[in-house]
């Protein structure tokens, strides 16, 4: 292989691997830039869970109910309702409405929130969905489900990545 083509695929390789890293740091980073008074808190653990979900996401939903058997974790969760399940906006727009969040949450996780709920869904929730999205975008998300547990970024509901994190 000649000079210019090896110095030409360490480039590529450059551009290739330099957006992902960046994007690893800049979400572990700033974690702790994250304010948390703006996400639904579920739990009361010792063990602190950012997440950033979709109520309807299959790997989501598989993290909730990995994460309700759990006592001590307390997850703070924002919402990034992705654009392939169209019904995950309103239902998050419906959490962020409620009065008790947590509870809403719950709800909507188990299945149990009808339709009609959604016609309560406020002006605020909406602000507040749309802020939750902006957030996910600042810190570079682009998929769910996503954890952050003491700077650690974890992509994807990857138990053997989440498990030593959560000790």
């Amino acid at each position: 292989m000649r000079k210019a083509d090896s110095c030409f695929f360490r480039r590529l390789g450059l551009w290739l691997i330099a957006p992902l890293l960046l994007m690893v740091l800049v979400s572990a980073a700033s974690a702790k830039d994250l304010d948390l008074s703006k996400a639904v808190k579920v739990g009361n653990g010792k063990i602190m869970v950012i997440e950033f979900t979709d109520p309807e996401c299959p790997f989501c939903r598989k993290a909730e109910a990995y994460f309700q058997k759990r006592s001590d974790v307390t997850r703070y969760i924002f919402f990034l309702p992705l654009k392939s399940h169209p019904a995950s906006k309103g239902k998050v727009q419906y959490i962020l409405s409620a009065k008790d969040k947590e509870k809403a949450y719950l709800e909507v996780a188990a299945g149990t929130a009808d339709r009609w709920k959604l016609s309560e869904i406020t002006p605020e929730g909406i602000a507040l969905q749309q802020e939750h999205e902006q957030i996910a975008r600042e810190h570079g998300m682009n998929a769910t489900p996503i954890f952050m547990v003491y700077g650690s970024v974890v992509r994807g509901f990857d138990l053997n990545k989440l498990l030593p994190l959560l000790k």
